[in-house]
Order: C-alpha cells, then sequence, then structure tokens
C-alpha cells in the first residue's frame, strides 16, 4: 500500500462515513474517509488515552497527529477554557477534523496541516497529546517525543499511547532520557498510556 494515513494529500477514492463514540461520558459524531487513521471507528488506542487524559479547564494543550479528531476534540471537550490546536501532515484528516468540531459544536480549537511541529514553530503548550504514526518508523516517533520536549512549557506534560509490541519499552527508554522520569498511567489491552513531564530546570 503506497498511500499511508501520513501521506500528506491521500489520493485514494474518497469512502465518507458518520461515527458515534462515546468520550469521557459525552457522545460525538465523527465523518471520516478513507485514507486517514482508523476511518471505521476511534481506534482502541486513541479511546484509552483518551480515557486516562487529565486536561485541567484552561489549558493549553497541542495533539500531534489528530487524525479526524477524536483526541482533540475530547480535549477541547474537557477543557472548555482553554484551546487545543490540532496538527496532523494529513490534509485530508486536518479538512474532517474541521469538519467533526463543527460538527459537535467545540469552537476552542485551531487546526492546521503540519509535517509534525513544523506550524506551530517557536510555540509552547502545557500539554501535548499524541498517538504517534507507528507505521511512519521509529526514528519519526522519537523525533515528536524529541520535538515535544521543547514544546512543552515548564511542568507541562507529554501523553502517549503506544501498544507494547509495537514499541512501548523502546519508547519509555528514550522517554526517560529526555524527560528523566516516566510515569505509566495505565494499561489496556496492551496499550500502554505513558506522561513524561517537563520538570523545572
Amino acid at each position: 500500500m503506497s498511500q499511508h494515513y501520513y501521506s500528506r494529500k491521500p489520493e485514494v477514492q474518497h469512502d465518507r462515513r458518520t461515527l458515534s463514540a462515546v468520550l469521557r461520558g459525552r457522545t460525538f459524531r465523527f465523518t471520516s474517509d478513507a485514507g486517514v487513521f482508523s476511518k471505521g471507528d476511534v481506534d482502541y488506542g486513541s479511546r484509552a488515552l483518551i480515557e486516562a487524559m487529565e486536561i485541567p479547564d484552561g489549558s493549553s494543550v497541542l495533539d500531534v497527529g489528530c487524525g479526524y479528531g477524536p483526541i482533540g476534540l475530547a480535549a477541547a471537550h474537557l477543557a472548555p477554557k482553554g484551546i487545543v490546536t490540532m496538527l496532523d501532515i494529513n490534509s485530508r484528516a486536518v479538512e474532517l477534523a474541521r469538519e467533526n468540531a463543527k460538527l459537535n459544536g467545540i469552537s476552542n480549537v485551531k487546526i492546521l496541516e503540519s509535517d509534525i511541529f513544523s506550524a506551530v514553530a517557536g510555540q509552547t503548550f502545557d500539554i501535548i497529546l499524541t498517538n504517534p504514526p507507528i507505521r511512519a518508523g521509529k526514528a519519526v516517533v522519537h523525533r515528536i517525543f524529541e520535538e515535544a520536549y521543547e514544546h512543552l512549557n515548564e511542568n507541562g506534560a507529554l501523553w502517549v499511547v503506544i501498544q507494547k509490541k509495537q514499541g512501548a519499552p523502546s519508547a519509555a527508554a528514550r522517554l526517560e532520557e529526555l524527560f528523566g522520569e516516566v510515569k505509566e498511567i495505565g494499561k489496556d489491552k496492551g496499550y500502554r498510556i505513558l506522561k513524561a513531564e517537563k520538570m523545572t530546570q
């Protein structure tokens, strides 16, 4: 398959569908399409991260690799006085995420097409969330971790969901090198939720 969900401009034929998911007690509706990640339903890893993540109201939040929007829109719902910036390299996913924000009546979001952090150069956030694109390769995943550190405010936190069999141990090791301490917040069907805080120097 030459077209991946992390392709910049998917050329696969459209196959739009609407799905619903209960996330943090709220029913969301999402439009998805061919050429984006987990088009048939909100994937288990994203659901596990959404149920575990702590988003204090008023936080500035960044969702890296937002797809059609479930993680970032759930975060925006949890922090109505905050702002959630959502990034994806996939132009089709970005369009869908914008559509889904409107569909769910969520306005405290900014949704940008971005190669990892390129669209938010120089900006920092209280919380960064990612269900990283494992199929893009370990180098890309670790680059997300490295650049996340630079884009966090002091005492900010990076939340990551990753499957044990898809590299959770090496991901945790790299996060420990960058952040010093990594907390495993939860385990769910082989998925691990990791939280790394950028402590005041």
